[in-house]
């Protein structure tokens, strides 16, 4: 008896059949029964499945002799199913790699549940969509172990669809759970199931790919076949008739099923113009004949709606609707005109505050489009309050970010009217991203650019041969924002050189060193004792952190090289597993495929969100990378680098690249999974041959990285002092660079 029985019924998909099979027979975990229903479709489906059941043992077709549809084509599956847990996957979606793993692992945790949920991604013709609606609720729940709906009804509000789910078989045929013919067959087998459950866990992963088809889905197709709803709700609640020990869930149900109504009578995709009168008086029938006693309608729009019903005919509904469009236009008209005279008195405002004399004792800083305090204007404010507190600091933070301030920093919020008389008056800017382009530079003030790390990638006008990756840059703009820097920071002689070609603009570079990285150069043995404590990590582990970059050849970025359960397991139980997403990826789907799950089952530990990645830098034994400029940083540590290249070519054919990594690396170079684990497993990535390389990177990259970068920086710029240039300790200690005696051997104009 196979662990999963996955029923796929199968109709005029024959473009997507092949994707969706192969993502579950590509599966890590193997034990599951693939029971495929060829509905009866016109097309190549059938071939395709026959195929597939020759070549692979655990699948088995079923050639249906009419077509019956979706619902009656998953019974029929399910006659034949034997396994403990039965899935339901519609054939024109897709599995997401591990998922099965997953379900099995959290099945085993929750000791066998009748109900495991787990999250989905909308993937439309155009792209992937974020994650669900549903995804806070399911989080929430794979914090506990199993519930019911009795005391947790929120979990109604699920996505209502059968393949987000994993039934036990013997519940599901133990209470006759089967889907009725028609469209919205899923709502009465889910509820059904959801308040009969005793024990419903929920899974905090991704596991399949929707597919939003542009053209033929059924349900998104306008027609009278919408009316299936009613009789779907109808078999629903004659079932709760019969189950008084069910009472306490039919205000729920009741509610959630006039919800559903309701929405699907206001989708301009479902029910037609002409159809709507006739839909509304179903939806006012069933209100009159299932209404709880007591029932409360919810507090919001559609409760507005719900009130409605019980009096109301269809043209008080179109009015309300007509209404509410009406507001809500008046509404959004009101506050855009509101936001437009906001906007032009604030224009206003910095218009006559640009006429004022510079501040010479104020700085605005900025890092990574407003996320927070971070990198190296961080670094150099820090030193700034230190060396020159007469100089007073204004960060600009989006609002989204300004709970995560540390205390005592003064910011402001972009398009705020204290932002705008700040950027009017500063006399000092420093950001690691360009200002927007609507703050000017004024004469006198002076704009300090400090980059995001060592270029690897092409970066700005050398984007111009990579039409690819600069979707969604503007490469004239960016450079004429660049126009405006006074300064750029550089900490080796090859990003300056390439800074000088990819922003062809007039500024002075600073050989500086980077600030951010003065506490990696400074760190002692001890810096990184309290991150591991805060982490959860022993003292007596090797941290590994695996901090891989985005991807230009893949929509969205994420590409998952590393199946992180097998490398967490290969390092044995000495070893923690700690992983850092870039930070683009940091709030789209990327960890809803499995990341976020492996840290709440403790096989890894999710550092995408923590503030400061020096931080984690300090708190690792070794760094493994692909392509990350977190390399450039982490040499100053003189600690092993494994640069993990498995896509090299296809990374440097889409994206562009400087120099070529895997023959100028910083440490041993793996080019497939089996060789990083090799690397691992035999003590190699902290050899003699690593330690070469990473001398070598090390005097090349980390030239000017001396532990005073930011000292460097506030002396130079905002005191007008000299320092000797850095002398960085690698460098310093083969004779190659002697310090120049005067600060001004630190600028080289561009």
């Amino acid at each position: 008896m196979p662990r999963f029985s996955i029923i796929v019924p199968v109709f005029k998909v024959q473009g997507f059949l092949r994707e969706c099979l192969d993502s579950v027979l590509g599966q890590s975990y193997a034990d599951f029964e693939v029971i495929a229903v060829d509905d009866r479709s016109p097309d190549g489906c059938g071939a395709i499945l026959d195929r597939y059941a020759e070549r692979d043992a655990r699948v088995r077709v079923l050639h249906l002799p009419e077509n019956v549809g979706l619902g009656r084509a998953r019974n029929a599956g399910l006659e034949h199913a034997g396994g403990d847990y039965v899935l339901f996957l519609d054939s024109d979606d897709h599995y997401t790699p591990g998922l099965l793993a997953s379900v099995a692992e959290r099945l085993g945790a929750t000791g066998d549940p009748d109900i495991l949920v787990f999250d989905h991604v909308r993937t439309h013709w155009w792209g992937r969509g974020g994650r669900s609606k549903a995804a806070g609720l399911l989080a929430a729940g794979a914090d506990i172990d199993t519930f019911d709906i009795r005391e947790n009804p929120q979990y109604l509000h699920l996505f209502l669809v059968a393949w987000n789910k994993a039934y036990r078989r013997s519940f599901f045929l133990e209470h006759g759970l089967r889907y009725a013919p028609g469209l919205y067959e899923d709502a009465p087998v889910t509820y059904r199931s959801m308040v009969l459950a005793g024990r419903i866990a929920c899974l905090d992963r991704i596991g399949v790919e929707y597919r939003q088809r542009r053209q033929g889905a059924i349900t998104k197709t306008p027609g009278r076949r919408h009316f299936d709803i009613f009789p779907q709700y109808e078999g629903l609640f004659a079932f709760l008739e019969e189950r008084p020990d069910l009472d306490w869930a039919l205000p729920h149900l009741f509610e959630r099923a006039m919800d559903h109504m309701l929405f699907v009578l206001a989708a301009e995709d479902r029910v037609t113009a002409a159809d709507r009168p006739d839909f509304h008086r179903e939806i006012r029938a069933f209100h009159r004949r299932h209404l709880p006693a007591g029932f409360t309608p919810p507090d919001d729009a559609r409760g507005t709606e719900m009130r409605l019903l019980a009096t109301a005919p269809y043209a008080s509904y179109a009015a309300l609707r007509g209404l509410r469009a009406l507001r809500g236009t008046a509404g959004k008209g009101g506050r855009r005109a509101a936001r437009t005279v906001s906007k032009a008195t604030r224009r206003t405002s910095y218009a006559v505050r640009s006429r004022l004399p510079l501040d010479p004792q104020l700085a605005v800083y900025s890092a990574t489009h407003h996320r927070g305090v971070s990198g190296d204007p961080a670094a150099i404010h820090a030193k700034a309050r230190e060396l020159a507190p007469h100089i007073h600091g204004v960060w600009v933070v989006r609002e989204d970010a300004v709970d995560s301030l540390p205390a005592g920093i003064d910011h402001v919020t972009p398009g705020s009217r204290r932002y705008h008389a700040i950027t009017a008056q500063a006399t000092y800017w420093v950001n690691n991203v360009n200002w927007p382009g609507t703050l000017a530079k004024r004469p006198g003030s002076v704009h300090l650019h400090t980059h995001q790390g060592t270029p690897l990638k092409f970066m700005a006008a050398d984007l111009l041969t990579k039409p690819g990756a600069r979707h969604g840059f503007d490469v004239p703009r960016m450079l004429r924002r660049a126009d405006r820097w006074d300064y750029s920071l550089v900490a080796n002689r090859h990003s300056e050189l390439v800074w000088d070609r990819a922003y062809p603009c007039h500024f002075t570079s600073l050989r500086t060193g980077s600030p951010r990285n003065d506490v990696l150069v400074n760190a002692g043995p001890d810096d990184g004792r309290a991150v591991r404590a805060r982490l959860g990590v022993p003292d007596d582990r090797t941290v590994v952190l695996y901090a891989p970059t985005r991807r230009e050849y893949r929509r969205g970025g994420h590409v998952e090289r590393i199946d992180l359960v097998r490398f967490a397991a290969d390092l044995g139980p000495d070893h923690t597993l700690v992983v850092r997403l870039h930070p683009s990826l940091a709030t789209g789907h990327a960890r809803g495929l499995g990341l976020a799950e492996l840290h709440r089952r403790g096989v890894l530990i999710d550092a995408t969100d923590e503030p400061h990645v020096e931080d984690l830098m300090l708190a690792s034994d070794v760094l493994v990378t692909d392509y990350s400029a977190l390399m450039f940083d982490y040499a100053n540590l003189d600690r092993p680098i494994v640069v993990h290249a498995d896509d090299w070519d296809a990374y440097a054919a889409s994206r562009g690249a400087y120099f070529d990594i895997t023959a100028e690396a910083p440490g041993h170079v793996s080019r497939s999974y089996p060789e990083l684990a090799r690397l691992f497993a035999s003590g190699a990535w902290r050899d003699e041959e690593a330690a070469r390389l990473r001398s070598a990177f090390r005097d090349r990259f980390c030239e000017f990285d001396d532990g005073r970068a930011a000292e460097r920086v506030v002396r130079t710029v905002m005191l007008g002092e000299r320092m000797p240039a850095p002398v960085a300790p690698s460098v310093a200690a083969s004779g190659r660079l002697p310090a120049p005696a005067s600060g001004r051997d630190l600028l080289t104009s561009s």
